[in-house]
């Protein structure tokens, strides 16, 4: 259902905050002339931490809205409490939404049954495609394949987003998942690497910079062509370093506004702008890449 090259959508923020819908609209366009397979819209990049609900769910749909049925939008649903995870899912029912990205529960440091637990009820509460979402670099807990592939079996469960960065989770998951279960990898540094490994794809902070070039390479690397792929991505690999010298999605967002596609850079606190000594690596990374 989701392959490729899918873009982990930064939300776009006015001066004092407020949530700039022209430049959302400008980043949905430039995707879409990309060719980018799928948006995630309110997931990390796009600071699902702090926007409020009424935000969340305005962005979602804006975003769907903004897509007008060219390119698939996925929700980032996820929450470190089960019954705010299921509101969401279920508040997306009917809407149009193609699927949603549940993160694993942070900072109450759930076990793996807690886990399955917690999954296993948003699966049952509703009929939407869930994709799994495991960044322990950020959550603490790590979900290990044993407990993917045990919610693997719920027909809903469809896949999940790796951001380990541990390659052989690709062939832990194929081994212990059902044989349609989706592996999309969530590290840029080791995303073209995940795919020629047996993943389906990568959900990216880079493609909000680098898209047309995301998605070539992609393709090229699904269709079994890696020598020109492993080409690009060396082309891009100071972007999937330097869009992380800060927080994520401090860097890319500067990045945007600095190429035009979003009118400032503006974060919610507690993240801040880009320092400034950080800005010229970025930009160099941005030259080095040929976006600038």
């Amino acid at each position: 259902m989701f392959s490729g090259s899918i873009v982990a959508l930064a939300t776009p923020m006015d001066s004092s905050g407020e949530i700039d819908y022209a430049s959302l609209k400008n980043l949905v366009d430039f995707h879409v002339d990309a060719g980018t397979d799928a948006i995630v819209s309110v997931g990390t990049t796009g600071e699902s931490a702090t926007v409020t609900v009424e935000e969340h769910i305005k962005i979602v749909l804006k975003t769907l809205e903004f897509a007008d049925g060219r390119i698939p939008v996925i929700a980032g649903t996820g929450a470190n409490a089960t019954h705010e995870a299921i509101t969401f899912s279920k508040m997306f029912a009917g809407s149009g939404i193609a699927g949603c990205l549940s993160v694993v529960p942070y900072y109450n440091k759930p076990s793996q049954e807690g886990l399955y637990q917690h999954f296993k009820a948003i699966s049952e509460s509703s009929e939407l495609p869930q994709i799994l979402y495991n960044v322990p670099g950020r959550t603490v807990a790590d979900m290990l394949p044993e407990t993917v592939g045990r919610l693997s079996e719920f027909k809903n469960i469809i896949g999940i987003k790796d951001a380990t960065g541990d390659l052989d989770r690709v062939r832990q998951h194929r081994e212990l998942c059902r044989e349609d279960f989706l592996l999309l990898s969530g590290d840029d540094f080791t995303g073209l690497d995940f795919v020629a490994a047996g993943g389906h794809g990568v959900i990216s902070v880079t493609n909000n910079i680098a898209a047309a070039q995301m998605a070539k390479m992609m393709k090229l690397a699904l269709a079994g062509e890696m020598d020109e792929a492993r080409s690009i991505n060396e082309k891009l690999m100071p972007l999937h370093n330097d869009l992380f010298v800060e927080a994520n999605p401090i860097p890319v967002k500067w990045a945007l506004h600095e190429m035009g596609l979003i009118a400032d850079g503006t974060l919610r606190l507690p993240l801040t702008v880009l320092n400034a000594d950080l800005q010229p690596r970025v930009k160099q990374a941005l030259l080095d890449a040929g976006i600038l």
